[in-house]
């Protein structure tokens, strides 16, 4: 077990922490040691304002766009803390043509295209690689992605940043969003798998003994004790509070005592 330390990347709406990270642009070295080529990336972001309308590619665009060693983005959030009437903006509204999106981020008319969505603590957004979306400020979000850290922005509110028409409009793909809902006990998609328990006392689980991959855990609420015993029989303990994340090996026994609320963050 490995308790792993953020990096942090200061934004001009805000801040991200990378909390699990294995990237060549924000690497946990000892993280690294331990998971070889992590295939996730872990953030915590804190949207004090809005952030920039982007789009991300999926495996074959961005192998395709930036290079064969390239992953795409697929990616997820959950709202840690959000304040009143918070909204993001979630993908399209109808289905407008590539030379509609043009135009419109030429002419400063995106808004009219995007789907707003009020949020509020606790709900799950699904982000498909191709989803337009951004993050409105007053938002403090766990997300989890691909490894992947190409973002094609498209409007930016007036803030005097590039914008990446051709790509970014070449990538979209208006499908596959979900309801946004409450997290439930498990989400899974193609390339993650998340758990989310209540910690009222104790709580113990055994990471997969055939898995390859480390598997994460993400302390959402709460404070307590985590315990790791490993396949030899060696022990380790940590206290946690909200938002630690550990990193465990493969056949460890885990027990978290305390109160509180954890997501096992498993990658496939």
């Amino acid at each position: 077990m490995l308790k792993l330390n953020p990096i942090r990347s200061e934004k001009v709406w805000g801040y991200e922490d990378w909390i699990a990270s294995t990237h060549v642009d924000g690497c946990q070295s000892e993280f690294k040691a331990l998971a070889g080529d992590y295939p996730l990336l872990v953030k915590i972001i804190q949207a004090n304002d809005t952030l920039s309308v982007q789009v991300h590619p999926d495996d074959e665009d961005a192998k395709r766009l930036e290079g064969e060693n390239e992953r795409g983005k697929t990616e997820c959030w959950y709202v840690l803390s959000a304040d009143e009437g918070v909204s993001l903006i979630y993908g399209l509204n109808g289905n407008p043509s590539k030379e509609e999106l043009r135009e419109s981020i030429k002419t400063n008319t995106l808004e009219k295209h995007l789907c707003r969505v009020q949020v509020k603590k606790g709900d799950f957004i699904f982000i498909p690689s191709g989803t337009v979306h951004a993050i409105g400020g007053g938002l403090r979000l766990l997300e989890v992605q691909q490894s992947c850290n190409i973002t094609y922005r498209l409007y930016d509110w007036g803030r005097p940043r590039e914008v990446h028409i051709e790509k970014g409009v070449e990538v979209i793909k208006n499908e596959k969003k979900q309801e946004i809902a409450p997290l439930g006990e498990e989400f899974e998609c193609e390339y993650f798998k998340l758990k989310k328990e209540p910690l009222k006392g104790g709580y113990s689980f055994l990471v997969s003994p055939s898995s390859e991959r480390v598997e994460l855990v993400f302390i959402s609420e709460g404070q307590g004790t985590i315990r790791a015993t490993a396949k030899d029989g060696t022990k380790t303990e940590e206290s946690f509070k909200a938002e630690d994340i550990f990193a465990l090996l493969s056949g460890e026994k885990i027990t978290l005592e305390g109160h509180g609320e954890v997501i096992r963050v498993i990658s496939k």
